[in-house]
């Protein structure tokens, strides 16, 4: 049990740092191709960018406060561990734009290059903080809690969203600037889909355990999602089991994952991407 334990705690902290590290590439991105050649950032991030040149303030600074209401939302949300995580993710890229303001610039005057070079280490950054339970932009957090509300999907407000921000940067930037920063968004969202393992929409969880009553109640208790479940047996040996059905979005995948493998690490799970969910009961309960 001991062991088990400690075995836990050294993935927690491995996640930890690798959301960390997710920031610091994010930032690196930011300070050293982007920013220096007047291309922002889609979400919260871009809105902080365009703070800091109008207002001239520390875009680090920008970055942690404006995040600050996102981050109590995907603690509504989604759940408590997310938010830790999105926080060290957040304070990771906030200092880190910091420590990167005044090093120089490693591309100049090839758009093309600063667009793609600069929206895959992005991409790279935010993608490996998702993978890990913790996010670096609020703008998704907004974007989930809007597809509960209207009759929207996430990619559509995600996709709204980003074209007002891009808007807004065209007012700084110019409108050169403004499509360079959709294009290099638009790059960075294809490597995060890479990193994260079809990251965008819904997913839906098929899980084969021998527990599936205390799987079920943690569902419901720690991420706030039902399911469905049925008889299944053994093609060879025709022993039953249970098989649990759950549809989740996106930044809820990894929280589900650590919930499986604490209550029954041998459970058999196939993990598919959907593009669509309608009707039905797809929306999340009042988390314990």
């Amino acid at each position: 049990m001991g062991k088990k334990h400690k075995t836990s705690k050294l993935r927690l902290l491995v996640r930890g740092l690798m959301v960390i590290l997710g920031g610091v590439i994010a930032a690196y991105g930011l300070e050293t191709v982007l920013i220096p050649n007047h291309v922002s950032d889609g979400g919260v991030t871009g809105l902080s960018i365009v703070g800091s040149k109008l207002f001239d303030l520390p875009l680090g600074a920008l970055i942690a406060v404006l995040n600050i209401p996102f981050i109590w939302l995907g603690y509504q949300q989604i759940g408590r561990s997310f938010a830790i995580y999105s926080v060290i993710g957040i304070a990771s890229l906030s200092v880190s734009t910091i420590l990167f303001h005044h090093t120089p610039a490693i591309i100049k005057g090839d758009t093309l290059l600063i667009t793609v070079v600069g929206g895959i280490i992005l991409g790279l950054g935010m993608g490996l903080a998702l993978r890990n339970g913790g996010a670096l932009d609020g703008i998704d957090m907004l974007a989930v809690l809007l597809a509960r509300k209207l009759p929207f999907g996430t990619s559509d407000f995600i996709l709204f969203l980003n074209a007002f921000v891009f808007i807004v940067v065209s007012f700084v930037f110019g409108l050169q600037g403004a499509i360079l920063s959709a294009i290099a968004y638009f790059i960075a969202s294809k490597v995060i889909h890479i990193v994260e393992e079809g990251l965008s929409g819904a997913k839906t969880f098929k899980i084969i355990t021998t527990q599936p009553e205390t799987m079920l109640e943690t569902i419901r208790d720690r991420l706030g999602r039902s399911a469905t479940y049925k008889d299944a047996y053994g093609g060879y040996s025709n022993e039953k089991f249970t098989e649990i059905t759950c549809v989740i979005n996106r930044l809820e995948e990894s929280k589900l994952k650590e919930i499986i493998n604490e209550i029954d690490e041998y459970a058999f799970v196939t993990i598919t991407d959907i593009v669509e969910v309608k009707g039905g009961n797809f929306r999340k309960h009042n988390i314990h």
